[in-house]
């Protein structure tokens, strides 16, 4: 055991570490850098979620139930990977209309109704107050097992004035009321509190592991060892094989689990940090696996904590509950038990101060807030900003001793995870009616009304009234007779349906009546006006009545007003500075020099609605607004035009966007094709520079060669003829340049003339290979010819143009093979379809980034300083003549293992091609191969 005076000063000093994060959190905000601006603070401040439920109680339920305790954070793992897009949905609607609570939500969507606001409230304070007892229980009961000897029965609780219980929850109304009611506008964030939630969750996370890695390889030999021993013990076999004995096991599972996926949804605390405190949407993407992933770790040891508690006590020796802090405290780590109660109280606390909040937002807006307004005194008194935020903080303080007395009247008689899905089935019923809201606008007040009063009934019912029967509060013949001794009537067996368990009966009774209620009461009366304009906005929030934004969206307002009195009602709720600041903000968005500019159209109005519905709901804000203003009422039929009218405004404003958008493209592809016109400009530049020097070259030999031959009269004979024939090669040198160019330009614009003729194509590599014997044999290159041993049918073509091709395939690789040691194999083959003609050379092969362009005209191969002579065209001639005759040309080359060249031609190639009439310019040069430089 440790002394009282250390667990107290533990608990007292994390708490004021907590205030010293909180006050940080908001000192940042302060100076314009939040802290929570960030999605991991965001997906931690979610993790609010685990309590002392998940702490304590969860090992408490796999010690009685072995992976049971799993239904509880499946759901929410499921509802955030499933469902996270109502999330997304419930942020915008709250963004936009300064939302500010569950029951604000359900309200403003149903016609911002007080009854129905109301009705929400009291739902969730008597849901709520007994999981505020749950974590006043967990904290009391691990201050008891730390300050009692281990095996001794725990100390009764003492007198109120020396219960630590009591300041404790003392002390955390006095943090949140100090965090989380510091201005009056709930739609402001409370940076320092989820910041110190965010904490929170670290520590108790962190703890909870400790835990975990202690009694897995501290108490045991590790998980093998752990479950080996559990599996010798009988009724640890039990557990791990999941035999329950009960009739309906996975009925339970699956009502567990769907409670626990509204709850994380539904709950007061999780709309608190989901929605009122989310910074950015965005936020919500890395939070929905982020989230997930944290309850898989601090669920990890759960269930080997709980097997390692029963093996060390023996079943029944010591509350599974306590597991988590008497193990540490029984392997005389005292440290380390210390930490994990800090890790309990911090899992306590987070949820206390969120719920706090959340409740008394609630409370004073839908529960004081409308009777206040009732009383004359009250309706005309000046700044009421004081007023309620005293009003916030005697409720939070309300809260809080409510949990208490609860904790001490009926908690001693329920195990935590009892106390806790008692509150998690009240939640639930909110389901129906804000799913039904944001997706469903037939939905109306009066089904909402009925949906929640009969499901709250029923629940009440079935799960509340049996907690106080067994707590003692109730005569036990209640839970076997029910009222009125009417068999039928019993709470657990309702109307005759046995065999499921009281959370599973209750829940289903619960949301068929919830469920029923509502669709019937909704679909018998038609919506009214203001139901169907609220309707409109909240289902269509992110496109056709909504746009996202309370300045875009639909006013559905008309009447008379006065800017003075609208001022004046904004500064009694809001403070004379910020009602000021909210006219002048209001008058520069519209364009105005100054305030006196404005008029009182609807548009103020409903920019005053939307901003007193921060700070006192909006069912409220609609009554002092309504109160203060001429409002003409509106039928279903001027709903109607103003969302037509605000449908064509937007397809207009579609229509600018989309003309933008056409603009923008065109302007992109106007660039691009600029872009590559200049690309082209720079290749023709290089083409004709190429071109220019390829003609200057044998030029320059032919004029010096001839001025020598005219000024030397006495040249000798053999060098005479030595120049002759240099010149006449260098003249044919030029000749095929010349034709080269010509054929390109002729064959592109289509006055290229084709003589079609039966081609034997075995017979024509034969003779391309003749044709450039010599050549192959001065290189010291071999080529070897690769033909088919029977006869292919002929092609009807022109024989030279395809010779041209051969020629120019095998010229051009010789360019490129190792002298002296090159080899080309050339290699005709056919089949159903056509003849394949394939070039491969032993060469560097050709480098992937130039692969695709070796068939463009103006573009030649290799290195600047290594590029072979030529003008680069006779590739892309061979490319115009395959294709002229429905063929295909191709290449393969892996660098360094030399490069293939192949092309291939259909049987019926003349089909393809046709006859041009013009003059043959080719003919004579068919038979000369075309400068190809590709590598």
């Amino acid at each position: 055991m440790l002394s009282p005076a250390l667990v107290l000063g533990a608990s007292f000093a994390y708490l004021t570490l907590l205030f010293a994060v909180a006050w940080w959190g908001d000192r940042r905000a302060a100076q314009g850098r939040s802290v929570i601006g960030n999605a991991w603070v965001y997906a931690l401040s979610m993790a609010v979620y685990c309590t002392a439920w998940t702490y304590f109680g969860s090992v408490g339920r796999a010690a009685s139930g072995g992976v049971w305790f799993l239904p509880i954070y499946l759901g929410p793992m499921l509802a955030m990977v499933l469902a996270w897009s109502v999330v997304r949905k419930m942020i915008r609607i709250a963004r936009t209309y300064r939302l500010t609570s569950i029951a604000d939500f359900v309200a403003s969507r149903y016609g911002k109704s007080p009854l129905l606001a109301g009705l929400v409230t009291l739902i969730t304070v008597v849901g709520i107050v007994p999981y505020i007892a749950l974590q006043l229980k967990a904290v009391a009961g691990g201050y008891a097992l730390m300050t009692t000897p281990l095996g001794e029965p725990l100390l009764a609780a003492p007198a109120l004035w020396r219960d630590s219980t009591l300041y404790v929850a003392l002390a955390l109304a006095g943090f949140t009321m100090v965090f989380g009611t510091r201005h009056l506008d709930s739609t402001e964030r409370h940076e320092g509190m989820v910041l110190a939630i965010a904490f929170e969750s670290v520590v108790k996370l962190v703890a909870f592991l400790a835990v975990g890695v202690f009694v897995t390889w501290g108490l045991f030999g590790g998980p093998a060892d752990l479950f080996e021993r559990a599996a010798a013990v009988p009724e640890l076999r039990q557990l791990l094989r999941l035999e329950q004995g009960r009739s309906f096991p996975y009925a339970q599972w699956f009502a567990l689990t769907m409670l626990s996926m509204l709850s994380v949804i539904f709950l007061p605390r999780q709309f608190q940090v989901m929605v009122v405190e989310n910074v950015d949407e965005s936020h919500l993407k890395r939070a929905a696996w982020a989230f997930p992933a944290y309850l898989l770790l601090i669920n990890l040891f759960v269930l080997p904590i709980a097997l390692g508690g029963l093996l060390y006590f023996s079943a029944g020796g010591m509350n599974a509950d306590s597991f988590v802090l008497s193990l540490p405290l029984a392997g005389g780590q005292s440290a380390l038990a210390l930490i994990a109660f800090v890790g309990g109280l911090s899992a306590a606390t987070g949820m206390v101060i969120v719920e706090a909040i959340a409740v008394s937002t609630m409370v004073c807006n839908d529960l004081v807030m409308p009777l206040l307004l009732r009383w004359p005194r009250w309706s005309r008194a000046g700044d009421l900003t004081g007023l309620l935020l005293a009003i916030r903080r005697a409720a939070i303080v309300a809260i809080l001793l409510l949990g208490y007395l609860y904790y001490h009247l009926a908690g001693e008689a329920y195990a935590l995870v009892s106390i806790g899905l008692i509150s998690f089935a009240a939640v639930a019923q909110f389901a129906p009616a804000m799913l039904g809201g944001m997706y469903w606008q037939g939905g109306t007040r009066n089904g909402a009304l009925a949906g929640l009063a009969a499901g709250f009934a029923v629940w009440a019912y079935t799960l509340m009234l049996p907690s106080l029967a067994k707590s003692g509060w109730l005569p036990d013949t209640f839970l076997r007779d029910g009222i009125g001794g009417i068999a039928l009537l019993r709470p657990e067996q309702l109307f005759g349906l046995g065999g499921l368990d009281n959370l599973t009966h209750s829940l289903f009774w619960s949301l068929l009546a919830n469920v029923g209620a509502y669709v019937v009461m909704s679909l018998a009366h038609r919506p009214t006006a203001r139901e169907l304009s609220q309707a409109l906005l909240f289902v269509e929030v992110f496109g056709a009545a909504g746009q996202g934004s309370a300045a875009t969206a639909p006013v559905f307002w008309r009447g008379r007003a006065r800017v003075e009195d609208l001022r004046a009602l904004a500064a009694r709720f809001l403070g004379e500075a910020k009602a000021r600041e909210l006219f002048e903000r209001h008058a520069r968005e519209l364009g105005l020099a100054d305030v006196s500019q404005l008029q009182p159209d609807g548009r103020l109005v409903h920019r005053v609605e939307t901003q007193l519905a921060g700070a006192i709901g909006s069912a409220s804000a609609r009554v002092m607004v309504a109160s203060t203003v001429e409002e003409d009422t509106l039928g279903l039929d001027d709903v109607m035009r103003i969302v037509d009218e605000a449908s064509q405004l937007r397809a207009y404003s579609r229509q600018l966007e989309e003309q933008q958008a056409s603009l923008r493209r065109a302007t992109d592809e106007l660039r691009a094709a600029n872009e590559k016109l200049q690309g082209l400009d720079r290749l023709k530049d290089d083409f004709m520079s190429s071109v220019t020097h390829e003609l200057r070259t044998p030029l320059t030999s032919i004029r010096a060669l001839a001025e020598l031959m005219r000024d030397e009269a006495d040249m000798p004979e053999a060098q005479r003829q030595q120049f002759m024939t240099i010149i006449v090669g260098e003249t044919e040198r030029l000749s095929r340049l010349v034709n080269q160019v010509l054929d390109m330009a002729k064959i592109e614009s289509g006055h290229a003339t084709w003589i079609d003729d039966d081609v034997d194509l075995v017979a024509l590599a034969g003779h391309a290979a003749q044709t450039l014997a010599e050549l192959m044999r001065e290189r010291g290159i071999t080529l070897q010819l690769d033909l088919p041993a029977e006869p292919l049918p002929t092609l009807r073509a022109d024989p030279d143009r395809l010779l041209q091709v051969l020629l120019n395939l095998l010229s051009n690789a010789a360019k490129f093979t190792p002298a002296g040691a090159g080899r080309i194999v050339l290699t005709v083959r056919g089949d159903a379809q056509g003849a394949t003609v394939t070039v491969a050379d032993n060469g560097p092969g050709v480098p992937a980034h130039e692969q695709a362009l070796v068939f463009e005209k103006f573009r030649q191969g290799g290195d600047g300083l290594n590029r072979p002579q030529g003008t680069g065209l006779g590739l892309p001639i061979c490319r115009q003549i395959v294709e002229h005759y429905g063929g295909r040309i191709w290449l393969r080359s892996d660098p360094g293992q030399g490069a293939t060249f192949g092309y291939t031609l259909p049987w019926t190639a003349a089909a393809a091609g046709g006859m041009v009439p013009t003059m043959n310019t080719m003919q004579e040069t068919a038979h000369e191969p075309q400068d190809t430089d590709r590598r």
